[in-house]
């Protein structure tokens, strides 16, 4: 596995870790649990990139067939 899909990993457990944990003190502190969240849609983000769009594949397809 790239060593950039395991960070990514690691941002999105970090931050649903930090998110729920802010929700779950009775005195909720706002700026942890924004921060776990941008955290956690980082991680996200960096995974979903790399994703390829399913569009894309079956234009590529469709080239390939003619």
């Amino acid at each position: 596995m790239e060593i950039s899909r395991i960070i990514s990993y690691i941002l999105i457990v970090t931050g649903a870790f930090v998110a729920i944990y802010a929700q779950a003190d009775e005195d909720q502190n706002q700026y942890i649990l924004i921060g776990g969240i941008m955290v956690l849609m980082m991680g996200i983000y960096r995974i979903s990139r790399n994703i390829p769009s399913k569009k894309d594949e079956e234009e590529n397809n469709q080239n390939d067939n003619n």
